[in-house]
């Protein structure tokens, strides 16, 4: 199914602040968090490249259990949860280059929006990686959701065609076929529209979708640990979605229509991250 999202009423995208060539740069604009900066230097930059947000609400009890201390954020009363297709390229640590094998990949994430302790960020029910070391360093550095899987991408024009296809690891007690022998499949297709880049208007639902600075996760005894983010307002645009084939999000026993509440594309974002740490 086709689908083409209207932007929510945004402000101007300042073009020169789009592509910075120096951290302090990101680092400089801060005005637009919901928080400070966290104490201390960032330790990894991320570059994300040709990103889609789709975003549905859904029913809570729908949604994978949460562990205790993370508390569902809503809108409107509602839970909310996107799926984000794009590439890493690339992943680097501080004062280093970008590492052989772990410097590039694709990238499928599944999330929601939660509070720990009052302060809103995103919990992941998985993140789907294309390097092996990727993920096995997210998992044991991060104690986040990831897996390997098999992805591709093909950019023709301005026409993403992108594939992500697992089968190991999945939910055995969640999804509508059966869980572990279900295969966790998204194909989609999406292209940014003609029109001006811009940055969500505060108090509006694509602002409280994508301005999110901290990432929650936890670890097999339940203990809670945050990772904070920053960077400079998403640069949206309106975006042509066409999502042939999803079961990842079946996979979590979500049940979601083909066609988007809501989407947009980021060409790029560049990303500081901070050391993981205990809530």
């Amino acid at each position: 199914m086709r689908s083409i999202i209207p932007a929510e009423s945004g402000l101007p995208f300042r073009q020169k602040e789009a592509y910075p060539l120096l951290n302090r740069a990101i680092l400089s604009h801060t005005a637009h968090r919901p928080f400070p900066l966290p104490a201390g230097p960032w330790v990894m930059k991320q570059v994300w490249r040709r990103l889609l947000f789709a975003h549905w609400p859904v029913a809570r009890e729908e949604l994978p259990p949460l562990p205790d201390g993370v508390e569902l954020d809503l809108w409107d009363g509602v839970p909310w949860i996107s799926l984000s297709p794009f590439r890493v390229d690339p992943l680097r640590f501080r004062c280093t280059p970008p590492f052989p094998g772990t410097g590039r990949f694709l990238e499928v994430n599944l999330r929601t929006y939660v509070k720990v302790n009052g302060v809103p960020g995103i919990w992941f029910f998985t993140l789907e990686a294309s390097r092996r070391l990727a993920v096995a360093g997210a998992r044991i550095g991060g104690h986040l959701p990831y897996h390997r899987a098999q992805m591709s991408e093909e950019v023709k024009g301005e026409t993403v065609q992108y594939q992500s296809l697992r089968t190991t690891g999945l939910p055995s007690s969640r999804g509508s076929s059966g869980g572990a022998s279900q295969a966790a499949v998204l194909k989609t297709a999406y292209r940014p529209l003609s029109g001006q880049v811009f940055n969500a208007l505060p108090g509006s639902l694509l602002h409280w979708l994508s301005e999110r600075y901290r990432m929650y996760s936890a670890d097999r005894q339940g203990r809670l640990y945050t990772v904070d983010i920053h960077h400079l307002p998403w640069p949206l645009r309106e975006v042509d979605v066409t999502i042939h084939t999803d079961t990842l999000t079946e996979a979590y026993g979500l049940n979601v229509p083909a066609v988007p509440a809501a989407a947009t594309y980021t060409e790029r974002l560049d990303v500081l991250m901070w050391p993981i740490r205990r809530c």
